[in-house]
């Protein structure tokens, strides 16, 4: 039996207004909640008991999930009582482990999208006998990230906060938020009180010899945590670019869900995804994007790389880039909102009230 802890106690701050009603980890990812894709993953790689760490509207995921015995897992759910940081909730989440001090504990963050082969990170991390292992990522540019340099041997050598000029810039690897911990570590976490892994666990095992490795993978990789990467990783996901055995349906262009509803002259391009009772009308283009359960986009409406809200509404001929539209909202006839818009849970805009352009109706004139 391999034990897995899943840390899905984050607000999403950077995601709302998809958030304000939906935990980061539940919000649909290529038609189903991003944690099932997490979830089906943990499975495969031969995990059977998973700790959820929750926190921000804690009560939605044993509703969504239960004991997980439909995903072949069993689900147990750990609440967090204040806000306690990555090692916080690590520590809180092991009262309810079985496995023994020498077991490997997977540790997963919540919003990473990411194609590792999690049965080979296992066995390195056993072969070596390592403290911690740690899924490391390369990216183009680590300015954004802590990095983690590493020995010939793949022993982590720092953990250095994000670089500031050119010369800080020591590695281009990056913790990539995914790793297997040997359950006695976790049980040294202090308790009840706020620990970062990453500013006080991790350096305070380098300082007293213990071995942290980093396992070097450049499988996809994606931090979904603003709306463009949450976006991006759908349609990813929904291509065939990084694979999941909780996709709903074949990998192409398009997914449309059970229940939705595709007038045979609306496109759909780009990885999009139409989840169950939505209505895409006819003329109407729609790349890339995510249209949310019972959501509507009018004829001629133009979508791209989107996220429509869960029972919202876009007015024919409008167009959508790069925006996203919270639940409930109502967008108007022949609206432009250009990249980076967000439209909040409810808000009702009437025609033509955002645009970029003339309006239909002066460009007539």
């Amino acid at each position: 039996m391999t034990e897995a802890i899943l840390l899905v106690g984050g607000k999403g701050t950077r995601l709302r207004p998809l958030t304000t009603h939906t935990p980061k980890p539940l919000l649909r990812v290529a038609g189903v909640p991003f944690l099932t894709h997490q979830l089906a993953r943990a499975a495969e790689a031969g995990v059977t008991r998973l700790v959820l760490a929750t926190s921000y509207l804690a009560e939605l995921f044993e509703a969504e999930y239960g004991d997980g015995s439909t995903l072949g897992l069993e689900l147990v759910y750990a609440t967090e009582p204040v806000p306690l940081g990555t090692g916080g909730a690590i520590r809180n989440a092991a009262s309810l482990l079985t496995c023994g001090p020498d077991d490997p504990v997977f540790v997963f963050n919540g919003d990473i999208l990411s194609g590792v082969d999690l049965t080979a990170l296992r066995e390195a991390h056993t072969r070596a006998g390592a403290a911690v292992t740690l899924h490391l990522t390369r990216v183009l540019d680590p300015r954004a990230f802590g990095l983690v340099p590493t020995d010939g041997d793949g022993r982590v050598q720092a953990f250095k906060e994000k670089p500031q000029t050119k010369a800080e810039i020591v590695t281009d690897q990056i913790n990539a938020g995914c790793y297997v911990f040997t359950r006695s570590v976790i049980n040294s976490i202090p308790v009840g009180r706020e620990v970062s892994v990453e500013r006080e666990t991790f350096p305070g095992l380098l300082d007293s010899g213990a071995l942290v490795r980093g396992f070097v993978d450049g499988s996809y990789w994606l931090d979904l945590g603003t709306p463009q990467a949450y976006v991006r990783g759908s349609a990813d996901l929904v291509r065939g670019l990084v694979s999941s055995p909780a996709l709903p349906g074949p990998v192409g262009e398009a997914i449309v869900l059970p229940g939705a509803t595709v007038h045979p002259q609306a496109v759909l391009t780009g990885g999009t995804v139409v989840c169950e009772g939505a209505v895409v009308e006819a003329g109407a283009i729609v790349d890339g994007s995510i249209v949310l359960p019972a959501a509507r986009i009018a004829e001629r409406a133009r979508v791209s790389g989107s996220v429509v809200g869960a029972n919202a509404a876009v007015g024919a001929g409008t167009t959508l880039q790069s925006t996203v539209i919270g639940d409930t909202a109502t967008i108007g006839p022949d609206n432009e909102l250009t990249a980076g818009l967000r439209i909040d849970c409810g808000v009702r805009l009437p025609a033509q009230a955002v645009r970029a352009s003339a309006a239909p109706s002066v460009l007539a004139s």
